[in-house]
Formats: structure tokens, sequence, C-alpha cells
């Protein structure tokens, strides 16, 4: 029930629409309605049955009056223009209500292709929204094949499953309740019989698609498992190649493609299901009406006669496919609900990023950043314990130790990829949770261990996040950067394009963009986080040079392995197992002969 309230939560914004659906479909249904209780007047001219009917008198509103009025005109037109004309302005009838029957249907989809394009629409922008809030902690649980599996086929098979179906639940149940109407009218009982059967098919339906949705759900999450192993495979191809490990990914990928194969057999096989269990019970339903009809009009019981009985089962046997599109529907939409509640927990996962509602803006930078007594945990598992410095404007603080130690989740806390979850971090005084979170990210530029580029053109991947820009600037910061030369040597310049993740580049020109990416920012503090820890010699010496230009009068933070790189800073905080265990500058952690730093210092020059 809640994943219904869910997806009527999507369709809502258009409810104009929904209610044009309504009533274009309820015109539509009156007007075939008209054209099939034509079938009894229709007949009885072929079969010369048409009989003497009075006047009925003075109006009365009433079904009894409307009757006898139609019967009492049809039968004096058949009198004055006789049989053929009679039956040539039948079939002109016919044709005019079967055409404007079919125009309102048109209207009616028209107004749904609007509400199922919009809502696709809308799912996939919310996704995407969502996917850019989430903090970073979320990716390092969820697959990136299955995020994408949500965004892609999952909305595509709410699409496919749900919102197709949502045509045939605005548009049958109403043709249904016009036709019983109809049928009510012409034999109580008969009608009686056939609600009493359908809602039993019903119920013998709804327990044969009772497992559908669960099935799905599995079918879903395997797809997601499935393209996780794609992606990886895509990333790691060099390794794979480089390890001859081809075979043990093409068995894990044949394991899980094999495991995909049978659950959508299983979902398949179960949808299909549907149409012809409901034909065949609808057959059954027909036969005990069809006799039972029969034998009231030959005892002449409840004023049933054969062209009347004839009239009902062709009304009735249009409630039919209505019914059987809703019970298709009820199989797809069963189907789709999967969809919906993997959609659901991708957009209630816990953003824990929260801005507050009065956050404070913040323009510049002034005088200080510092951290009070912080405390972080993954998984309930310390990573940073009780660390506390202050780093002074235009100061460069290098931070040094152990793989694991808590160096990269220390910068990431600053700004707010993640939250801490006790002490403050302070900028020019203010905690960073009680700031605007666009503004905090304004003041930093982020330059990392593996540069993230995009399949875009240098000029744009150097102006990333930047709306408006001069080509002037671009140059400058390339030049900054040292990449100004290299980029000029290729075929178009700045206009050339970098491919996915700058894999047209080399390790130290693609980390070089990253940083005239920052210079481009111009941020008043610099984050490096192992910017030169994977270069060759000579790119290190580029990019270490590029650096030195980039820190010029700003604040500077810096993450680095090689301790030869951040001999300059202003001062230098150690840690190890989530701890600052020593800090101050280089000279002073190499007098101490027992430190940590110093230790590190020495295994690097053996």
């Amino acid at each position: 029930m809640n994943t219904i309230r869910t997806l009527v939560k999507y369709v809502s914004p258009y409810k104009w629409s929904a209610l044009k659906n309504v009533l274009f479909n309820i015109i539509s249904a009156f007007f075939a309605l008209f054209t099939y209780t034509l079938v009894g007047p229709f007949l009885n001219l072929l079969f010369k049955g048409v009989k003497y009917a009075p006047n009925p008198g003075e109006f009365v509103f009433s079904l009894d009056w409307f009757s006898s009025f139609f019967r009492y005109k049809f039968y004096s037109y058949v009198t004055e223009h006789g049989e053929m004309q009679t039956l040539f302005l039948v079939c002109i009838v016919v044709i005019i209500a079967s055409f404007l029957k079919n125009g309102f249907i048109f209207l009616a989809n028209n107004s749904m292709a609007y509400i199922r394009a919009g809502t696709v629409r809308d799912l996939r922008k919310k996704l995407y929204d969502k996917v850019l809030r989430l903090p970073l902690s979320y990716f390092s649980n969820a697959r990136k094949g299955d995020v994408m599996t949500r965004i892609s086929n999952d909305v595509q098979e709410i699409e496919l499953s749900v919102m197709s179906s949502l045509t045939l639940i605005f548009r049958d149940p109403l043709y249904i309740i016009i036709f019983v109407t109809y049928l009510l009218i012409t034999s109580v009982e008969l009608t009686l019989l056939a609600l009493i059967m359908m809602p039993l098919s019903g119920w013998l339906i709804g327990k044969a698609s009772r497992t559908l949705k669960s099935a799905s759900f599995a079918g879903q999450q395997s797809l997601g498992r499935l393209l996780s192993l794609v992606e990886e495979t895509l990333s790691g191809l060099r390794i794979i190649k480089g390890f001859n490990a081809e075979k043990k990914m093409s068995s894990q990928f044949i394991d899980s493609n094999e495991r995909y194969s049978k659950i959508f057999k299983r979902v398949t096989r179960k949808a299909y299901l549907a149409s012809p269990l409901s034909e065949f019970l609808a057959t059954i339903v027909v036969m005990v009406l069809m006799y039972i009809g029969a034998r009231f009009a030959l005892s002449g019981t409840g004023n049933m006669t054969p062209d009347r009985l004839i009239t009902f089962m062709v009304v009735f046997s249009q409630i039919i496919p209505p019914a059987k599109n809703i019970t298709t529907a009820y199989f797809n939409i069963q189907k789709g609900l999967a969809s919906i509640e993997r959609l659901d927990h991708v957009l209630k996962a816990d953003e824990k990023i929260p801005e507050k509602e009065n956050a404070a803006n913040k323009k510049s930078f002034d005088s200080y950043i510092e951290f009070q007594n912080v405390w972080f945990a993954y998984n309930n598992e310390p990573v940073l314990k009780d660390i506390s410095f202050r780093l002074e404007k235009g100061k460069t603080m290098a931070i040094v130790g152990r793989s694991g130690s808590g160096k990269s989740t220390l910068v990431d806390l600053i700004p707010r990829f993640m939250d801490v979850d006790r002490g403050r971090i302070l900028i020019d005084g203010i905690d960073i949770r009680d700031l605007k979170v666009n503004d905090l990210r304004h003041l930093m530029g982020i330059v990392s261990q593996h540069p993230i580029l995009f399949n875009t053109s240098f000029a744009e991947n150097i102006a990333f996040g930047i709306d408006s820009y001069s080509m002037e600037d671009v140059m400058s910061a390339a030049k900054v950067a040292h990449a100004h030369k290299f980029i000029m040597e290729t075929e178009n310049g700045y206009d050339t394009i970098v491919g996915e993740g700058g894999c047209k580049l080399s390790g130290g020109e693609r980390q070089r963009i990253s940083i005239a990416r920052a210079v481009m920012a111009n941020p008043p503090i610099l984050i490096f986080d192992e910017a030169t820890s994977s270069l060759d010699t000579e790119s290190e010496r580029f990019v270490q040079e590029a650096i030195i230009r980039l820190m010029k009068n700003r604040t500077s933070i810096v993450i680095a392995h090689r301790l030869s790189t951040i001999q300059n800073a202003d001062f230098i905080i150690v840690m190890d197992d989530g701890r600052i265990v020593e800090s101050g500058t280089h000279n002073e952690l190499m007098a101490n002969s027992d430190g940590f730093y110093r230790k590190l210092h020495s295994y690097q020059a053996i």
C-alpha cells in the first residue's frame, strides 16, 4: 500500500491531465455503449423482427419512457422509409459513433502520454539530484552498477510496467462501470451472476501473481550485480589482462548472467500467465451466462427476448477485454512495484549533510581553520580520534602518516563531504555546519591523488563549475599549472576532447589539468590529497612546480607520502591510528630522535 502511495505521489503533479484522461474515457465509453446497443435493432431489421411500438405519450424521466420512445421512433422510421434505408441509417450512425469513440480515446491516451513522459522524466531527475546530494560514505557501501541500474533499468521498468498500466486503470474500470450499469438495466439476474463469477476469477488471478513482485525485485538486484561486474571489468581491464584473469572474470560473468537469466525466465513466465489465464476464466463466465440467458429467453423469464440476450452478450463481451486488461495491468504493476521500492530506497536514503534553514552566508576566508576535539567513525569504527589543531590564514599545513591513519578522512570533513560525529570544525570561528554548503565549498579547491576529468574539452575541464569564463582566464590557469604547452600541442588545442576520465592523457598531464581547474576556481583554501604520489620523477617536478605557484598567498593543506615535498610547510601534523601523535615544523620533528616523523623520514631515505 505504501508503494502505491509513492506512485500516486509521483503522478500527482499531473492531476489535471489525469482528470482530462478520465473525462475523455467516460465520453468514449458512452459512444462505445451506444454503438453496441445498435446490434439489437440491426438484427431485428435483418430477421424481419421489427414489432409495432405505440407512442409513449408525454415525457416522463424514466428509463422505460426513453426505451419506449426509441422503439416508437424506430418503428415509425421503418414504416415510413423502409427496411433498407433504415439499415443504411443504422450503419451511418454506428460509423459516426465509432469515430467519436476512437477520437476521444486518442485524446485520453494523449493526456496519459504527457503523464507517462513527465513522471519518468521527474523520476530520473530526482534520482540524479539525490545521487549528487548523497554523502561519499553512501557510495562506499553501494555498488555503482546497482545505482546505475536503478536510474536506468528500474525507471524504464516503471515506465513499461506501471505507467503503461495506468492507461488501462484509468480507462477500463470506467468502461466496466458504464457497461455493467446498462447490463443491470437489461437483466438484473444475469448481471448479478456475472458480478459473482468475475471476482472469483480475479481472486484466482491474484493468487497466481502474488509472488511476481518479489521475483521481480530479485531480478533487478541480480541485474545490478551484473552491471557492477561489467563496470569493474571496464575499469580494471588493464589489470585483468596483465594478470591473465580473463577466464576468472568470464566465469564470474557467466555465473552472474546465468543467475539473472533464471530469475528473468521465472518473472516472464509468471507475467505471461496473466493473459491466457484471464481469457480462459472469461470464457467460462461467458458460457455460463449464455446458457442461463438462453433459458430465460426461451421461457420468457424476466422480459428476456432473443434480441435482448444477444445485445446483452455483445455488451458483456466488451467487458471482457477491459477486465482482461486490468488483470494484465495488475500483473505488470506487481512487477513494477519492485522497481518503485528500489528507487524509493535511494530517494529516502539519509543525506547526512543537512543544511540549516537559517544557514549563514560565507563568501570569504579571513583568519583561520580550527578542529576542536573531532571524532569520526565508519560503521561504528573510529577513524579519527580527538583531532585538534588550528591553521592560520596564508599558512601551509602538511599531514603525514601511514596508509589508513585517517589523513584523507580528515580533509574530507572540511568541505563537508561527511560530517563529524563529535567535536567541531570552525572557519573564522563559525561551525561549518552553520554555513551554506555551497558557500563553504566555494572557499576550497581540491586536487586529489587520482584526478577526475570529464569527457569534454580541456577548456571545459579547466573551467568546470564556472558558469561564465573567458579563454584568456582558462589559458592563464593552464600556464600556472604547466599545462599550456602540451595542450597547444594537441590537434584542436583547448577544444580537444580528453576522453573518458582523461584516458588520452598521461598521469602527470591529468594532474596538471586538475591543478589548472583549482587555479581557475581561485579559492582561498587549497587541499592537496597526495597530488604527486603516483607520478614519475619528471611529471612530479612539473606538478610540484605548479603546486608551489598555486599555493602562493593561499592557505593550504597538503597530504603527502613523500616527505621531501613538504619540508617547507609552516607546520606538519603526524597521524597514526586516527590520532595526531606529533606536530611541528620539519626541523622540530627531525630533532626528536625517537619521533614518528623521523622514523618515516629515515625509511624513505633508505
